[in-house]
């Protein structure tokens, strides 16, 4: 009898508490009604995401579920549980937002706390004026002209590619697409930002690849650490519970410590990413003021973000152009023809100015971001009120507002028949025939992504590489469609991408 009158006061209680948590969401989640806003209407408790909470689908498709169902609006509310966030389709809006009145919106809106997670103020998360300074900052290393520079690196890490492919090809076997280009892009980023040569090829249990997916490949702690961060950040932030792995943050902390040293010790200057990290270590003179230069956290902030930006992002978009151009034989004999016919005025050396003149090949990875774009939706902060032009409501300050990327580029209104691969999409006829932002890889305005020239580039190194080398094709484990896994931030896909490597007709190495 006790135990059963101690069940049934359990049971009330548990009533009671869902019971008041029902009444203050229902509370909580009129805010866009009262305001006049157009929305859809949430359900308790996960408000208009539930299925991005439970990762049955990534957050780019739950938002791209919502700009479906918002066809015919230029903006509408949302809830993530119960907290509101304007949804914008509208291109002019978007433009007005990214670009035309950035100053409203200049910040992602990424809730952190530096003395629990320093090495998470990097610049993609960073806010304000530190965002400001320290994007002017670093700026200068991913001009042209500097990335120029490092382009031999490329070079020299896709002929590793291609060599570490031969037998593969020789014997028509299947491989996993999205491992090789990350081991290429690991390679590459190792040595632009440290000056280290990891050979992923040679060594697959490599230092740098293997604290590079322990980068990406979050535990269930924090998986559920980083949800709270998204929907409830005041709740991680009291118990003081960190967005990042304690054993990635030290092994990146013990290399750029250990680069730093060596550098400044025997004098040693690089034209990479590290050495403009290095120099903004010491105060400088700016507007007539001594500004703090950056701390030994800060650098490795801009490090690991650099680091999995550009390994990730790359690795992810050269798998997805591989696996379309496996399905789209055609397409792949034309762009091929293209990097044949250019590389034979440059004596078959992959040079800069050759990579430059392969505008199938830009078509081609534009098609392929727009398919699969690594970021799939952009979120920004309004820093203080804002009227929507030609409107009576004001966002407030505060609110998030979020532009689904994916819905973007699989709308049919700017994108006839989305799921088709067709190059031609970025002919220059064809862009001038759409509007401004809906084709948004990027980002778009003053945070577009620093590290695009970089990425690009590096992407298109790797596909020149490997297709004047060898053909592609399905097989037996190819995913069509390819699955997207829910659970990673940046696009990929759900088990690989596999497909089978044969040599070209008279290719010999």
């Amino acid at each position: 009898m006790e135990t059963s009158s101690h069940l049934m006061v359990l049971s009330s209680l548990v009533f009671v508490v869902i019971s008041a948590l029902y009444f203050t969401f229902n509370m909580l989640v009129k805010y866009w009604k009262k305001r006049g806003v157009p929305y859809l209407e949430p359900t308790f408790p996960a408000g208009n995401l539930a299925d991005m909470l439970t990762r049955r689908s990534s957050m780019g498709e739950a938002y791209a579920n919502i700009y479906k169902r918002m066809a015919g609006m230029k903006f509408g509310g949302v809830y993530l549980m119960h907290r509101p966030i304007l949804v914008v389709r509208d291109p002019e809006m978007i433009k007005s937002v990214l670009i035309k009145d950035f100053g409203h919106f200049h910040d992602h809106g990424f809730v952190f706390d530096e003395k629990i997670d320093p090495l998470v103020g990097n610049l993609f998360m960073l806010n304000g004026k530190k965002w400001k300074d320290l994007r002017t900052l670093l700026s200068p290393t991913f001009t042209s002209g500097k990335i120029k520079n490092m382009f031999n690196i490329f070079v020299e890490c896709g002929l590793t590619l291609v060599k570490y492919l031969k037998d593969a090809a020789d014997n028509e076997e299947m491989i996993e697409t999205k491992d090789i280009f990350a081991r290429f892009s690991t390679d590459v980023i190792a040595s632009c930002a440290f000056g280290i040569e990891c050979n992923c090829f040679k060594h697959s249990d490599a230092e740098f690849r293997r604290w590079g997916k322990r980068l990406i490949s979050n535990s269930i702690l924090q998986t559920v650490v980083g949800m709270l961060y998204i929907s409830m950040p005041s709740v991680p932030i009291f118990f003081k519970m960190s967005m990042s792995s304690k054993s990635v943050s030290a092994f990146f902390r013990k290399i750029v410590k250990e680069t730093v040293e060596f550098r400044e010790k025997n004098a040693v200057r690089r034209e990479d990413f590290m050495q403009l990290l290095i120099d903004l270590k010491e105060q400088k003179l700016q507007n007539g003021e001594r500004s703090p230069g950056l701390t030994m956290d800060e650098i490795t902030a801009q490090v690991m973000v650099f680091f999995t930006g550009g390994f990730e992002t790359s690795s992810t978009t050269m798998s997805f152009c591989l696996y379309e151009l496996a399905m789209n034989p055609d397409i792949q004999d034309r762009l091929r023809h293209e990097i044949d016919e250019i590389l034979e005025r440059y004596e078959g050396t992959v040079t800069y100015e050759a990579i430059k003149e392969m505008t199938y090949l830009d078509k081609v990875v534009s098609e392929t971001l727009r398919k699969y774009p690594p970021i799939t939706f952009l979120n920004r902060n309004c820093n203080k009120d804002y009227q929507i032009p030609g409107t009576d409501l004001v966002v407030e300050r505060g609110i998030e507002v979020v532009i689904p990327v994916l819905g973007l580029h699989k709308d049919p209104e700017y994108y006839p028949d989305p799921e088709k691969f067709d190059p031609e999409r970025f002919s220059e006829k064809a862009k001038a025939q759409r509007p401004n932002c809906v084709y948004l890889p990027f980002g778009e305005g003053p945070r577009i992504c620093i590290g695009m020239r970089f990425g690009l580039l590096q992407t298109k190194v790797g596909l020149v590489s490997l297709l004047s080398s060898y053909d592609f094709g399905v097989c037996e484990r190819t995913q069509t469609p390819v699955k997207i896994d829910p659970k990673m931030f940046i696009t990929s896909a759900l088990g690989g991408v596999w497909l089978r490597i044969r040599n070209r007709r008279n290719f010999s190495i």
